[in-house]
């Protein structure tokens, strides 16, 4: 299934009141749901698929260490999250300043990451206005989706 394929499913979801789509062919799999007005496209090869189960293990014990300072959220910090599975950057390029840094102001629509999934890089938006006050993910690691990326605090 290519790009084009996938986006045209993505806008018939967008249309109509469907939840969720599940597409097989022998090329792999491609998974779409819709999440409150945001589509998420779960995308595995057929020849990678063992792969990303082997490493779901080591990246939830990984992400179970940033997982403990969201409880601050209590606090008034809002999340930014990551709304796939992929690695996370921090920089559009090796030679590019970071998006975001501890101190940064960010409003809705700054991208503050990109993720790269399946070859394709994602520019991930802040959906929040505030300042980060913390970086929970290492640059270049991987992010399983829902997983805290960036603790905001509102203005």
């Amino acid at each position: 299934m290519d790009l084009k394929q996938i986006h045209d499913l993505i806008k018939v979801v967008n249309k109509s009141n469907i939840g969720e789509i599940s597409i097989e062919d022998k090329d792999g799999k491609v998974t779409i749901k819709q999440k409150e007005e945001h589509v998420t496209v779960n995308s595995v090869p057929a020849t990678y698929a063992a792969a990303p189960v082997a490493m779901a293990a080591p990246s939830a014990a990984n992400s179970a260490a940033p997982a403990a300072p969201v409880a601050p959220a209590a606090t008034n910090l809002l999340t930014i999250k990551s709304p796939m599975i992929g690695t996370f950057y921090r920089r559009a390029a090796p030679d590019k300043p970071l998006m975001a840094e501890e101190g940064t102001v960010v409003a809705p629509g700054k991208v503050v990451c990109i993720i790269e999934a399946m070859k394709l890089f994602n520019e991930i938006e802040s959906e929040v206005k505030g300042t980060i006050v913390k970086i929970l993910v290492e640059d270049a690691s991987p992010v399983e989706y829902d997983q805290p990326l960036f603790l905001v605090q509102p203005e």
